[in-house]
């Protein structure tokens, strides 16, 4: 079967708008969570969020196209250009009929929704932008970055709320190994800091209300985790099959050796208790990979900073791994960045990726109380040096959708 690897990487979050910036306040376990500008929160009960911080897109993207596009669309073009810089690709020398797109979203062009609702409220039908739609549709990312680089291979997007990222990822995976793409540009964006959106999850009681202390609220696997902070962002990678890859001799930074994906058939909202779903999810993503559970070294957790959430992961690892579980380094990342939504899984893969290429885990911050349901290692506050040759990193989404991806140091 063919292998497939990665060759670039672009992101932004939070905690940095390009990959090394990203890198280094990863492992150096700062957070990125503060106070939310972006609107007047005075009536929100959760008033913090992962917001990025000093964009500015114009020398990737012109003036007249901005106004063209919503936030997110101007994340995915953002991270796909570092991406492909990364990469050395050099375009006019690819088969571009063989490099695809798939860019996912859990929710879109979502503030572009809801200015337009109140245009048409205040104003009327006839005052809707002609570009309300395209701005505001999941797949306008994949669209107008195929566009702008003239990809012409396998090109859609995938929504599957918080897995969605990942299913991309999975999805351009197998399109290579079904010999469909020899390079698939993949991963997953969210321009989701909003009133509308922050409000809807403050309506299900999803979010951390730990406002005076923004860099400390989100709290994975802590005992007093009271929910997950919102956050936006994304990234992509550039996926390869390593024979297209060593042709142009292309920078690699890992092996993606697999995935699995499934459901939990259970609930719209909350996760099986019983962790059936994401164990199984696991189990599929070792054989598809070749691997047992003593050849992992690490795990990028979902870890939402959620009561239910981390309590089910925990479970779902021991279900696995059994009494190995407790010799994995696990950490969640999101208790730097906070929690993507639909970009979650490409950027903590990122993490995953970067952990692989450097030796380095990093840390899960602001865990400071035991919680006795969460009794495993999730590499507390502080990185740690280790030789990571294989990992997973999981992420589970509202409506019981699994995916793990399975990592490998390239060799």
């Amino acid at each position: 079967m063919k292998r497939v690897v990665i060759t670039g990487i672009g992101v932004i979050s939070s905690i940095g708008n390009n990959l090394e910036e990203f890198s280094k306040n990863l492992f150096s376990g700062k957070s990125g969570i503060t106070k939310i500008t972006k609107f007047d929160t005075t009536n929100f009960a959760s008033k913090i969020a992962g917001e990025v911080k000093n964009f500015n897109p114009e020398f990737v993207i012109n003036k007249k196209e901005l106004r063209r596009m919503d936030r997110v669309t101007q994340y995915a073009i953002y991270v796909t250009d570092e991406a492909l810089k990364s990469s050395k690709i050099e375009l006019d020398k690819i088969d571009t009929d063989r490099a695809g797109v798939i860019i996912a979203s859990g929710i879109g062009g979502v503030e572009t929704w809801e200015n337009q609702h109140s245009v048409f409220l205040k104003e009327g039908v006839e005052r809707l932008s002609p570009f309300f739609v395209p701005m505001m549709i999941v797949n306008s990312s994949s669209g107008n970055v195929a566009i702008r680089y003239k990809l012409k291979g396998p090109n859609f997007s995938v929504v599957s709320a918080c897995a969605s990222s990942g299913h991309a990822i999975a999805d351009a995976y197998n399109q290579i190994i079904l010999d469909n793409a020899d390079i698939m540009v993949c991963g997953g964006v969210e321009a989701s800091i909003t009133p509308l959106s922050v409000g809807g999850f403050i309506a299900l009681q999803a979010l951390s209300t730990r406002n005076d202390e923004p860099e400390k609220a989100s709290r994975p696997f802590d005992a007093s985790r009271d929910g997950f902070v919102i956050a936006e962002g994304g990234a992509v990678l550039i996926l390869e099959s390593l024979e297209h890859a060593l042709k142009r001799n292309a920078p690699i930074f890992a092996e993606i050796t697999g995935c699995g994906y499934n459901d939990d058939a259970y609930h719209i909202t909350a996760p099986d208790e019983s962790g059936e779903g994401p164990a199984k999810c696991m189990m599929l993503a070792l054989k598809k990979s070749g691997k047992t559970i003593d050849d992992v070294d690490y795990i990028n957790a979902h870890g939402t900073s959620t009561k239910l959430n981390d309590q089910m992961e925990t479970l779902a690892i021991k279900k696995v791994f059994k009494d190995k579980a407790y010799d994995i380094n696990i950490s969640s990342t999101k208790s730097m960045h906070g929690h993507l939504l639909g970009a979650a899984s490409a950027v903590e893969a990122v993490a995953t990726i970067i952990a692989i290429k450097n030796g380095i885990v990093p840390p899960t911050i602001n865990y400071e109380n035991r919680d006795p349901n969460c009794d495993l290692n999730y590499t507390p506050n502080n990185a740690v040096k280790k030789d990571i040759k294989f990992a997973l990193s999981n992420s589970f989404g509202f409506g019981g959708h699994n995916v793990t991806l399975a990592f490998a140091k390239y060799e």
